[in-house]
């Protein structure tokens, strides 16, 4: 167990690192001709105790983020209610009930990338939701393909009126950086989802951008990055199974 001295250290360097990304995001935005706010930072904090996301709320940051459902329905509720919590993690269809319930809080679920998962989810509570794309094409990661978005979005617009379809995500490539490539077919998807729904572009979330490329994703788009190990440090994995 870490001393009160080396916590509170690591409490000081991860705000310190947050306020560095909020400052790369907004200078990004800027490039790409954007206002600074029109890009959302979610800080995840996978693995990371609540003692370390209390830190950088108390430092004003409101958007928080997990993998996992496990881990969101236990940090939730021992966090002030006012948090905007996304979750971001690859979703089974029986774990859904649990995450509404547990996180009354919760703003966004960006990692809907099955008609089952979105058909049968939620009750009456109304959340916006991303279609997830897997752009890299690799086996191991959720989402999507790319040619079968549109039908996805048009699902989840049309036929499940407790979501709000509010835009695309994509992870990236195996080391959870993305290249060019992977930006453009989330923007490509977009375009395609936009005039099949008839809603205009401005009106769609692109979650794309991690804590290796969140600046060059930013520039090309990107109006939500999710940003974890460069706030809070390597991941600490514990001996138990998540879910």
């Amino acid at each position: 167990m870490a001393t009160p001295a080396v916590a509170e250290g690591v409490s000081a360097a991860a705000v310190t690192a947050l306020r560095a990304v909020l400052r790369r995001a907004h200078q990004a935005a800027e490039r790409s001709g954007r206002r600074p706010e029109a890009v959302r930072v979610v800080a995840v904090g996978k693995t990371k105790p609540v003692s370390l996301i209390r830190q950088l709320y108390d430092a004003g940051h409101r958007c928080f983020g997990e993998n996992y459902v496990q881990e969101i329905v236990e940090k939730a509720p021992q966090l002030p209610s006012d948090i905007e919590w996304h979750y971001i993690g690859h979703l089974q269809s029986n774990k859904a009930k649990s995450l509404l319930a547990s996180v009354p809080n919760l703003d966004m679920v960006q990692s809907v990338d099955n008609e089952k998962v979105s058909s049968c989810w939620f009750g009456t509570q109304a959340s916006e939701v991303l279609v997830q794309v897997n752009t890299s094409g690799e086996e191991s990661k959720s989402g999507i393909n790319p040619s079968n978005c549109v039908e996805l979005a048009k699902h989840v617009k049309h036929s499940c009126p407790n979501l709000i379809f509010s835009g695309l995500m994509t992870i990236g490539m195996r080391d959870y950086s993305s290249k060019p490539e992977n930006f453009l077919a989330l923007s490509k998807c977009r375009e395609e989802v936009s005039k099949a729904l008839d809603l205009p572009q401005e009106q769609f979330e692109l979650s794309m951008g991690m804590s290796g490329d969140f600046e060059q994703a930013i520039e090309m788009g990107s109006t939500n990055v999710r940003i974890g190990s460069i706030i809070f440090g390597p991941r600490e994995y514990p001996n138990r199974k998540q879910a």
